[in-house]
């Protein structure tokens, strides 16, 4: 029986798969603060409860990818400290985000948690991260959906040029 069989979470990490779990790890820790801080900017009770989910959905993810950190030896990256709500008022009106800013940044961090849920799933040779990841990513692209919705529907997006016309054959 070689090193590479049997239950995937008796197998080595290699060194890649141990970086993007320690960094990913890292950016939703980041990405929690970051939402705890748009929360207390945002204005719209629907951006509201999509930032709640997207704290949600990165505190799970960052509690998991340090449990499979610890079950391998390896110390996971801190936590940050829990950022306090603020009253949208107390927030001087040139240092608000706005609701359209903040949805802005939200489909930028969709975005890009997108790109590397499939950066890692696919260098990971260990099925139960690869899974990890891929699981992570449905979870990102269903918030992505729900964002650009809230969006569209809010008058928030502006979008690139659109093909009017299309050219005839």
């Amino acid at each position: 029986m070689g090193v590479l069989s049997g239950n995937p979470k008796d197998e080595p990490l290699h060194y890649g798969e141990i970086y993007h779990i320690w960094s990913y790890s890292a950016k939703e820790k980041t990405a929690i603060s970051t939402y705890q801080l748009y929360l207390s900017h945002a204005g719209d009770n629907d951006l509201k409860r999509l930032l709640n989910n997207l704290v949600k959905q990165a505190r799970q993810a960052s509690v998991e990818c340090d449990e499979l950190l610890v079950h391998n030896g390896i110390l996971p990256p801190p936590f940050l400290p829990e950022r306090p709500l603020v009253e949208l008022e107390e927030i001087p009106p040139g240092a608000r985000f706005s609701d359209v800013e903040i949805a802005v940044a939200i489909g930028v961090s969709l975005s890009a948690g997108l790109i590397a849920c499939s950066q890692i799933t696919g260098s990971s040779i260990r099925v139960d991260v690869g899974l990890l990841f891929s699981k992570y990513y449905a979870l990102i692209l269903a918030s992505t959906a729900t964002a650009l919705s809230l969006s569209k529907d809010k008058g928030w997006l502006v979008p690139p040029p659109l093909q009017i016309r299309r050219p005839e054959h």
